[in-house]
């Protein structure tokens, strides 16, 4: 009885918005108790009733006495036929073994959900879709906005050979925000290993490519896939225009370039600078409203110079992060990345984005949990220490966001707790 009980307190819980709605129930069954209150008062004093329905309706009883025990009765018969009726109507949606108190978590928790604020995500590849997978639980307010660089793997030969924007990072972003995440991931991530004109290709690939054709351009393919897969977010490109990333590379005492986001790392020379071609490529007139409307923008994780930093390189994409008032922060990598930032310290990863594109981030998340070696097969990578600058011109949030059985990468969980927790701190 005391479990029943305390699982209906459940929904009056503060956040799922059904309180409000009792008054006005309570209302309705008061009006409609005192119509029939009038009807019987009549019929009452005009018929004779016998005396067992005198003894039933406690007629010897004070007449405040009986309209206590009589609406308390009827208060309870409502409150139990209103929750037996929801439990039924409930169980041709829910699992047999669904309790009063799982409904009204998950209906507190969505609400929440739809409360939450609207962060906006900058970046690609692997790092964003690590963060993306934390920060459902905290909002669906989410919006991703995605490098249109790549140009490597199955994702570049669909952009070559049908003039589509490269898909790869835009299904791992909708893979990590979908609700059934393990199912969807798997499902996108399948790799065809053979068959002609499969082979390499990923069933996402394809998937968000076929939808694209169905639909006709490239962002209303992402909008479908998302809604189709019922995705916690939004997922925008920073640019529709087939841009190339090009990179100066450092080789001995000359420079040369490179062509192609996969060729740049692949190069294996420290990066003077990249850049875009062409170099002056339109916003996507979506991304620049949620920049602008924003409660909070991240930048990062993510390869810094192939992931990151081509979005900032869209100069209007760059302009609305410096217009908006959101608080901006950067989440720098847990450790370099071979070919990109090999011996890069977290100024240097803040150094190159402020060159880059003339932006400042005034907040750099960094992780401080280094108990944690990285195997010594891996041994060209190394932890980036979260030290402040020396002239304080931003500050270091040094948090444990590692992944203890990957220490060279974020723990999702941790690190949008992380993020979030801050974000509250300062709001």
């Amino acid at each position: 009885m005391l479990a029943s009980l305390k699982s209906a307190s459940r929904w009056l819980h503060p956040g799922l918005g059904l309180k409000r709605w009792l008054a006005p129930l309570l209302l309705g069954v008061i009006i409609l108790a005192l119509g029939i209150a009038l009807f019987l008062r009549d019929l009452y004093a005009e018929s004779s009733y016998p005396s067992f329905l005198h003894l039933l309706l406690l007629q010897g009883w004070p007449r405040w006495l009986r309209a206590i025990l009589f609406g308390a009765i009827g208060l309870g018969l409502v409150a139990f036929s209103i929750y037996q009726l929801n439990k039924t109507l409930l169980s041709a949606f829910l699992p047999h073994k669904v309790t009063a108190a799982y409904v009204a978590e998950q209906v507190y928790f969505r609400q929440r959900q739809r409360q939450g604020p609207k962060v906006v995500a900058i970046g690609g590849g692997t790092g964003l879709s690590i963060l993306l997978r934390g920060l459902k639980r905290h909002t669906d307010n989410i919006i991703a906005l995605v490098t249109v660089a790549d140009d490597g793997g199955s994702s570049g030969k669909l952009r070559r050979e049908l003039g589509v924007l490269p898909p790869g990072d835009f299904r791992n972003c909708i893979a990590a925000l979908a609700d059934d995440e393990a199912l969807t991931t798997q499902l996108f991530q399948y790799r065809f290993r053979s068959g002609q004109g499969l082979e390499g290709h990923s069933f996402g690939n394809l998937f968000i490519t076929a939808m694209a054709g169905v639909t006709g351009t490239f962002e209303k393919a992402l909008y479908e896939s998302g809604r189709v897969l019922n995705i916690r977010g939004t997922i925008l490109p920073s640019t529709l225009e087939n841009v190339i990333l090009m990179a100066e590379v450092s080789e001995g005492a000359q420079t040369r370039k490179v062509e192609g986001e996969s060729a740049i790392p692949a190069a294996k020379l420290p990066i003077e600078r990249v850049y875009l071609e062409p170099d002056t490529p339109h916003a996507f007139p979506p991304a620049l409203q949620a920049l602008l409307s924003a409660d909070l923008i991240v930048a990062g994780p993510g390869s810094l110079y192939t992931s990151v930093i081509p979005n900032l390189l869209v100069a209007e994409i760059a302009t609305a992060i410096r217009a908006s008032s959101a608080p901006k922060i950067y989440i720098c990598n847990v450790a370099t990345q071979p070919g990109e930032t090999d011996g890069y310290s977290l100024d240097d990863h803040v150094q190159a984005i402020e060159a880059h594109a003339n932006l400042s981030f005034n907040f750099v998340l960094a992780n401080n949990n280094l108990a944690h070696s990285i195997p010594e097969d891996m041994s060209h990578l190394q932890a980036i220490l979260p030290i402040p600058p020396s002239d304080n011109r931003y500050a270091v949030i040094a948090a444990d966001v590692v992944d203890e059985q990957h220490p060279w990468r974020h723990d999702p969980v941790k690190l949008a707790d992380e993020l979030m927790s801050w974000y509250k701190k300062i709001k």
